[in-house]
């Protein structure tokens, strides 16, 4: 249904916003609503209160985890960011190919550069 040729660990490249040109790591890929979230990139700042670990009640106090203002990264649409092929170092379009492994055709990105064409999924 929502398949993004973004995934999870993919190292990638801002094309808009305040962090643009800047590149991070994918922590986490959200297909139905077509946002990534980048490490350190497009980050918010919430405040946050103070409040009880669950499961912290073993020995001793409850543990609290600390409030105040926190950084945290926020979602960023997948359009926004763009993959950087592993191979050439440079930001790339992405696009499909199939492959035989052990007798089944697998879906394999591949990097768009006329001069790099190399797989991306190894």
């Amino acid at each position: 249904m929502a398949k993004m040729k973004v995934k999870k660990g993919d190292l990638v490249q801002m094309l808009a916003g305040k962090d643009r040109g800047k590149q991070g790591r994918v922590i986490e890929s959200r297909p139905r609503e077509r946002r990534v979230i980048v490490e350190n990139l497009n980050t918010v700042k919430r405040h946050m209160r103070p409040r009880p670990l669950r499961d912290s009640s073993r020995m001793g106090g409850t543990q609290m985890t600390p409030g105040g203002v926190i950084e945290k990264a926020a979602a960023v649409p997948v359009s926004n960011v763009m993959l950087v092929c592993p191979t050439c170092n440079r930001p790339t379009r992405v696009g499909m190919t199939t492959k035989e492994v052990k007798g089944r055709e697998v879906h394999v990105r591949q990097c768009k550069r006329a001069d790099c064409l190399q797989e991306i999924d190894k």
